[in-house]
């Protein structure tokens, strides 16, 4: 069972990936609890310091593979939020083995560390890709992972490590399953974008959006700062749990009724056009999300459609900068 909050407790948080899409966010949530330290160690291979603007916290620049760094930075930390990733199915398709490095055999160096460090609370960041696209909808904890992709298969792995670190060693570990995360901050402009932000890059930038296969696949759209929330929260009060933990919602949300939501967001039609189904991808993905209920009473996420409000406010603001 989680640990009863303390609300005067300051509190010194190591969040890996930190200048990342996911860990800007966390750190801001964190930043506003009085008394909290952030500290963020990251590569900057696929993120910004832009990010982390106006944001109070320490920054080393560095891989969560250098074992001495690591050390360095979990030092004093009272927890640690392990973002630091390789996030991307075709990515993994490509370079299966630099994403298991940077996956697994990080997350591995990140429990050790922590391990060392005198068993910091960890919470690490799982994928909802573990699943693969089985028939059986929404997704719990109960299924057996079928991973599709080399990606997926690093999730499982590292999740699988970080658990196995608290059953073995004492580690309190939270394991996250992320569903599909959106809003501010998302990287467009990498090689193999998240779908939200690729539909709005294209759109506000006067072209169609792009569909791989028919649009009728479906995802549980989740928008970062409820995810942020959900983190920070885990944090504060040390929730641990023996079994993963999928952080999702459970609404499921075609591509087509994406595309429809983003129309009424922007107040006006998207074209789209198709294109053949790309290796990997999911065709279903939706949390039940009874565990994520039970262990965090009260959860009120951020519907769709406001998320896509302010994902497009921001991507205004951005492109007038």
């Amino acid at each position: 069972m989680p640990a009863e909050p303390s609300v005067d407790r300051a509190l010194r948080v190591l969040v890996t990936g930190g200048a990342g899409f996911i860990g800007s966010a966390v750190c801001r949530v964190l930043a506003r609890r009085p008394g909290t330290e952030v500290v963020v160690l990251d590569d900057f291979s696929t993120s910004s310091y832009a990010n982390l603007h106006g944001v109070p916290v320490t920054v080393i620049e560095g891989s969560v593979l250098d074992e001495a760094l690591l050390s360095q930075a979990m030092a004093g930390a009272d927890a640690v939020v392990h973002l630091a990733a390789i996030a991307s199915v075709q990515e993994s398709l490509d370079r299966p083995l630099e994403v298991h490095r940077v996956n697994v055999t990080g997350t591995l160096t990140v429990l050790e560390a922590a391990r060392a460090a005198g068993l910091v609370h960890t919470v690490i960041a799982s994928s909802s890709s573990v699943y693969g696209s089985g028939p059986e909808l929404p997704k719990h904890e109960g299924l057996r992972p079928r991973t599709e992709s080399p990606y997926g298969a690093t999730k499982l792995a590292a999740e699988s490590y970080a658990l196995t670190w608290q059953r073995s060693y004492g580690l309190p570990v939270l394991a996250f399953r992320f569903f599909n995360v959106f809003g501010p901050r998302q990287n467009a402009g990498a090689a193999y974008p998240a779908v939200v932000p690729a539909f709005l890059e294209q759109t506000l930038g006067g072209g169609a959006v792009t569909i791989f296969g028919t649009g009728e696949q479906s995802r549980d759209f989740t928008y970062v700062e409820s995810v942020a929330e959900v983190i920070a929260d885990a944090v504060v009060r040390r929730v641990a749990h023996d079994e993963p933990v999928d952080l999702g919602f459970g609404v499921r949300t075609s591509l087509l009724e994406l595309v429809h939501e983003l129309e009424t967001a922007l107040g006006r039609p998207v074209d789209i056009e198709f294109a053949p189904a790309r290796t990997g991808d999911i065709l279903h993905s939706q949390a039940e999300g009874g565990r994520l209920a039970e262990l965090f009473p009260g959860l009120r996420p951020i519907p769709l459609a406001e998320g896509l409000r302010a994902t497009v406010a921001w991507m205004h603001e951005k492109g007038e900068r």
